[in-house]
C-alpha cells in the first residue's frame, strides 16, 4: 500500500524538484480490426481506439488534480499497423490512410501522440512489410500525432541489413519533405534493436502482439530529484553515490505506481508496467547532463562519463525493481541531445561527439536519441549510423535506437529548433569517410554466438 508520507514527500519532489509522471500510455490490440477491405479496418480502428481511450485524458486530469502529480503526456499505442493492414493495403495510400485515421482518433480523444505506425522486420520482411515501410514518409508527413517505429535487429536473429538500408533511405525522404518545418518529421520515427513490446515512451511505443486487448503503461520521469539528491553527497563516496540514486529511484517509482494504479481503476483497464526511464526536459534542472556534472563532471563528454551513465543506469534500475513488482518498458536513463540542455551545451562546445554517444548507448535505456546531423549527410552513412547502433545492441543483449533527423538545408555548427519537449540541436558532425559498400551488400547479419541459448 501507498501511504500518506508516500504521497505527501512526492509532493515536495513535485514543487521542489522537477517530478512528473511523463505519461501514461494506454496499449490497445487491434488484432480484432483485421479485414480485406482497407475502409472497413480503418472503421473498426477509429471505432474501437475511441471505445477504449475516450475517458483518457480526462481521467489522468482527474488523477493529476487531485493528487498534485503532474501527468505531462496521454498517449496511446497500438498492435504493428504493418499486421493489422497486412490483407487489406496494397499500395501506400492504403497505409497512409489508416495513419490518418490514427491522426483523427489521436485527435477525438485528445491525446499529443499515438505510437504503433510500426513493422517488426529484424529478421525479413514482407513485400507488404516493404510497402509499408515505404508508406512511412508520407504517413508521418501528412499526419500531426501519429509516431513510427521499425524493429530490424535483435540479439536472436542478428541485423536485417536490407532493412536498415531502406531505413536510411526513409530518414532522407521524411527529412526532406517535411524540410519547411526544420524536418521534424524524423523526430516521430525511431529505428530500434530489441524493441520491447510494453514501451510507454514516444516515439518508440507499440502495442506488441504478446500483450492482452489493452493495457495502462506509466512511464516516470525525475531527473532533477536525483540531482538534488546527489547535491547531498558531494564528495562521498561511490557506495553512498549509488546508495542515494537507489533510494531517490525508489521514491519515484512509488509515485509512478500509484498513478499506474489509479487510472487502472479509474478506467477499468489492466494495469501493465511501469518504465523506470530518467526522461529529460530543455528545462534547467530537469536534466541528465547536470546529473553528470553533480557527480563531478566537468561537462557530459568527459572522460567517465560513460562509467558515470552506467553508474546511474543500474542503480536506477535496482531502486525501482525494490518499488514495483512491474518493471518494464526500456527502464533506465535517456540521453536525448537535443531534449536536454546540458547536452546541448556539451554538442555546442564539442564536448560529446556520436562516436561518444554511441559508447554511451552500450550502457544506458536506448540508443543515439534526438540528433540533428547535416542536411546533406547521405542515405548510405545514415544506413551506417544505425548499423553500428544495431550491432551494440544485437551483441549486448540490450535495446537500442536511432532517432536521426538529418536537417534539411543545415550544416555543422548551425542549430535546428523543434520547441516543446523535444527542444532544439546542434547540428552535429558525421564521419565523412563513405561506407556505401558495406552498407549496399545484401541480406542479414547473422546473430551472434551467444545467442544460441537453448
Amino acid at each position: 500500500m501507498i501511504n500518506l508520507n508516500e504521497v505527501q514527500e512526492t509532493n515536495r519532489m513535485i514543487q521542489e524538484e522537477k517530478l512528473d509522471v511523463r505519461t501514461i500510455t494506454l496499449g490497445i490490440s487491434l488484432l480484432d480490426c483485421c479485414d480485406n477491405d482497407v475502409k472497413t479496418v480503418a472503421k473498426k480502428i477509429r471505432d474501437k481506439i475511441y471505445r477504449l481511450a475516450k475517458d483518457l485524458v480526462k481521467v489522468g486530469n482527474e488523477i493529476e488534480e487531485e493528487y498534485g502529480i503532474p501527468i505531462v503526456n496521454k498517449r496511446i499505442s497500438v498492435t504493428p499497423i504493418s499486421l493489422i493492414g497486412a490483407s487489406c493495403c496494397k499500395s501506400k495510400e492504403d497505409y497512409v490512410l489508416l495513419a490518418k485515421t490514427l491522426d483523427q482518433v489521436a485527435h477525438e480523444v485528445g491525446v499529443n501522440f499515438i505510437g504503433g505506425f510500426s513493422a517488426i522486420v529484424n529478421k525479413a520482411a514482407t513485400k507488404n512489410e516493404e510497402l509499408f515501410m515505404k508508406s512511412i514518409p508520407e504517413a508521418l508527413a501528412c499526419t500531426e500525432r501519429v509516431c513510427s517505429s521499425l524493429n530490424v535487429a535483435s540479439s536472436k536473429t542478428g541485423i536485417n541489413m536490407d532493412a536498415v538500408r531502406l531505413s536510411g533511405k526513409i530518414i532522407r525522404e521524411l527529412a526532406y519533405i517535411t524540410r519547411d518545418n526544420n524536418s521534424i518529421g524524423c523526430a516521430k520515427l525511431v529505428v530500434f534493436c530489441n524493441a520491447p513490446d510494453d514501451n510507454p515512451f514516444m516515439a518508440g511505443a507499440f502495442h506488441g502482439i504478446s500483450e492482452g486487448d489493452c493495457v495502462i503503461n506509466v512511464g516516470i520521469s525525475g531527473p532533477g530529484v536525483v540531482k538534488r539528491a546527489l547535491e547531498n553527497v558531494k564528495g562521498d563516496d561511490f557506495p553512498t553515490l549509488c546508495e542515494e540514486i537507489k533510494k531517490v529511484a525508489f521514491k519515484i517509482t512509488r509515485a509512478g505506481q500509484l498513478v499506474a494504479n489509479e487510472a487502472s481503476k479509474r478506467l477499468g483497464i489492466p494495469f501493465g508496467i511501469i518504465d523506470l526511464s530518467l526522461a529529460p526536459t530543455p528545462a534547467v534542472g530537469d536534466s541528465i547532463g547536470e546529473i553528470f556534472q553533480t557527480m563531478g563532471l566537468e561537462m557530459p563528454g568527459a572522460p567517465g562519463t560513460t562509467c558515470a551513465l552506467a553508474l546511474l543506469n543500474d542503480q536506477v534500475k535496482k531502486g525501482g525493481i525494490m518499488a514495483s513488482s512491474s518493471v518494464g518498458g526500456l527502464s533506465g536513463a535517456f540521453i536525448p541531445v537535443s531534449e536536454d540542455h546540458a547536452m546541448i551545451d556539451a554538442a555546442k562546445a564539442n564536448a560529446i561527439s556520436i562516436e561518444k554517444l554511441e559508447a554511451m548507448t552500450c550502457v544506458c535505456s536506448v540508443g543515439l536519441d534526438m540528433i540533428a546531423i547535416p542536411g546533406d549527410t547521405s542515405e548510405e552513412t545514415i544506413s551506417g549510423i544505425l548499423a553500428d547502433e544495431m550491432a551494440l545492441g544485437m551483441v549486448n543483449s540490450k535495446t537500442t535506437a536511432c532517432r536521426l533527423i538529418p536537417a534539411y538545408g543545415k550544416k555543422v555548427g548551425e542549430e535546428v529548433s523543434f520547441g516543446g519537449l523535444l527542444g532544439s540541436a546542434p547540428i552535429m558532425k558525421v564521419n565523412p569517410y563513405s561506407c556505401k559498400e558495406f552498407v549496399n551488400r545484401k541480406g542479414r547479419i547473422p546473430a551472434p554466438i551467444h545467442s544460441f541459448k537453448n
